[in-house]
């Protein structure tokens, strides 16, 4: 027993006997403003502890030889499906012969319902070389015209009628699916680029009238991680009395996403620069929808 006592004469805090305690309103109220902010710090800190967080590290990409996955789904309220191809250019040089194309069509009626689907196969794969563009590019249109001077066919004549009917009724298109690309610059666009020129000539009565108004509901790079924000998703222009080339100039910055006990997640990140070139009288390009983009 003594060494209990000894111990107990340690008490720094001891405890008054009951004859000299005195409850009051104002001490209560003390306890218990004491009490709430113990459970208020208490959860906090234990919220901030649960919570997790984003830790972002740079670093330099040796990843080569990989291909870049290109996720799209853009409908064009003005322009029906008959009349969009789509072109992926590779900057390398290199011809890309093994290209993975999954893109579909939707025709959409005036009211943007959907009314018939179609598989685009004509996804045309070039050969980019910078320094002879322009002049491949006369050289197509030349080749039309020698086409053109052999007569009209039968089947550009229904297709001109088909088309006019269809923009007449408000038809639209949605192009969406993906497409895997060398992880190198290049250029994917959706224009009226397919069309024989005159054919062209006679649906629209000149490029000023071809509106490539355009919505685009999601443009990615790769999959999507939570909290990722691709700064395209939603992005709507609308063009009134005027046609032009909507340009979107994307540098893709490849990430890794990894999550608390989770695998790695390899996915691409991008920021964009968006400009438009009205049509002139002087033009001899047709107006379109080109994504530039860069590694």
């Amino acid at each position: 027993m003594g060494m209990k006592q000894a111990i107990k004469k340690l008490d720094a805090f001891p405890r008054a006997e009951e004859h000299l305690l005195q409850k009051t309103q104002s001490g209560a109220l003390v306890s218990i403003i004491g009490l709430v902010t113990m459970a208020t710090l208490f959860y906090h800190e234990l919220s901030y502890y649960l919570t997790p967080y984003t830790v972002h590290q740079m670093s330099v990409d040796l990843k080569r030889g990989e291909t870049l996955p290109i996720h799209v789904n853009i409908t064009f309220p003005s322009l029906p499906c008959d009349v969009l191809s789509v072109d992926a250019i590779d900057m390398s040089g290199k011809h890309e012969v093994d290209l993975d194309t999954n893109i579909w069509k939707l025709r959409l009626n005036s009211y943007g319902h959907i009314t018939g689907t179609e598989y685009l196969s004509d996804l045309v794969e070039k050969e980019h070389e910078a320094h002879n563009h322009d002049h491949d590019k006369d050289h197509h249109d030349d080749s039309h015209a020698k086409q053109h001077t052999h007569g009209f066919d039968d089947a550009a004549e229904t297709m001109v009628k088909k088309v006019k009917q269809a923009l007449a009724n408000g038809e639209g298109c949605r192009v969406y699916g993906h497409l895997d690309v060398q992880r190198v610059a290049g250029n994917f666009h959706i224009s009226v680029h397919g069309l024989n020129i005159f054919v062209a000539q006679m649906i629209f009565d000149g490029a000023k009238h071809v509106n490539v108004s355009h919505i685009i509901h999601d443009l990615s790079f790769g999959p999507k991680y939570l909290g990722m924000h691709n700064p395209l998703d939603g992005t709507a222009r609308i063009l009134h009395e005027t046609s032009g080339t909507f340009k979107y100039y994307i540098k893709v910055v490849p990430t890794e996403y990894r999550e608390i006990s989770k695998e790695v997640l390899s996915t691409n990140q991008f920021s964009v620069t968006e400009y438009f070139s009205p049509m002139t009288d002087f033009d001899r390009t047709w107006p379109g929808w080109l994504n530039l983009y860069r590694c």
